[in-house]
């Protein structure tokens, strides 16, 4: 069953036509700074790929891809979850040097996604990768890209007040760095996203690492495909939400996996005959770059920065009608 909660006394800080205008304002502002801050290049992206290809992202391994056959080709395609694996790929194709990367605009349909304030079958988010050396492949540098990240988050929050004053966000550069091992043994007793808010409450700005291998207790933090972010080399990005009183994540991000951590996560995840597969046998043949990477939720942000109760305040989807009628009768605008 989908789950909606509307905050009581919620009411939108704009009204409609400057919601788009700030909507408008945030993308641009942030995609300029962020690729100028990482050295990114913005590039064309696929809608979709070759089922056969083993580019399209697997997410936690159990959601069903939209598909659909291409009788001129004679092949079926899949639109895609996220740009993950296809982006590696593009930066050996397109020839980038040490330290570059590029930027997307990436949308992907996600037909299992349960639906509630913050999901929506529809994903749009900006995907980024960049070639690293093997000698950047630490935890340390990993950090210095999320604080290069949030750090612009907070600019173009800062920016966005100035011209919208009656904004009430405020958010923390002080990021915070915990494990999920961590967060599981200071709370053994409550649910990964418990944990989140818990730890969020007391650090409004964080970034929980080491995700997708399985804890001590035998439980995962959360899902990851094991064949793009190294599970030790990983995290998400969250911001403290006022709104919804919740952690919130605007991005999933890590240092890809090379040859030795892609053979032992495979491995893992009990899926090794995906070593046949064209990028994965490129992979383990040191014919892709070494990468770090991920994707930062274009909706979700604006929905943070504009202090949104429902992300269907700045995107259009599709919602079931109990959510429809919750929120008409809430007063909370639908695109």
């Amino acid at each position: 069953m989908n789950a909606i909660v509307i905050p009581k006394g919620y009411r939108p800080h704009l009204d409609s036509y400057d919601t788009q205008k700030a909507i408008g304002f945030i993308k641009e502002a942030f995609q300029d700074e962020f690729a100028n801050i990482l050295k990114l290049k913005r590039v064309s992206a696929p809608l979709f790929v070759s089922g056969g290809s083993g580019l399209n992202d697997d997410l936690n391994g159990v959601e069903r891809p939209v598909a659909f056959d291409i009788p001129a080709v004679g092949e079926e395609a899949q639109v895609v979850h996220s740009l993950a694996k296809w982006k590696r790929l593009a930066l050996k194709r397109y020839h980038f040097e040490m330290h570059a990367g590029l930027y997307t605009d990436m949308n992907a349909i996600r037909r299992d996604e349960e639906l509630d304030n913050i999901h929506s079958v529809y994903v749009d988010q900006w995907d980024w990768e960049k070639i690293i050396t093997r000698e950047d492949r630490t935890l340390d540098y990993l950090k210095q890209t999320v604080r290069q990240i949030v750090n612009v988050i907070c600019d173009v929050n800062n920016r966005l007040r100035t011209k919208w004053p009656q904004l009430p966000v405020n958010l923390s550069r002080e990021v915070a760095f915990v494990t999920s091992q961590e967060l599981e043994d200071r709370w053994p007793g409550l649910t990964p996203k418990e944990r989140e808010d818990a730890f969020l409450r007391e650090h409004p700005t964080a970034f929980i690492m080491q995700i997708g291998g399985a804890l001590r207790s035998g439980q995962k933090h959360d899902g990851r495909a094991p064949d793009y972010d190294d599970w030790a080399l990983n995290g998400d990005i969250l911001f403290w939400n006022d709104v919804l009183g919740r952690a919130f994540e605007v991005s999933s991000m890590g240092i890809r996996v090379d040859e030795e951590s892609l053979t032992r996560q495979l491995a893992l995840a009990g899926c090794e005959e995906r070593k046949t597969l064209p990028f994965h046998k490129m992979l383990l043949e040191g014919e892709l770059p070494l990468t770090i990477g991920g994707g930062i939720g274009q909706s979700r942000l604006c929905m943070l920065l504009l202090g949104c109760a429902h992300i269907g305040e700045v995107q259009c989807s599709i919602w079931d009608e109990a959510t429809l009628a919750a929120c008409e009768k809430a007063g909370v605008p639908l695109l």
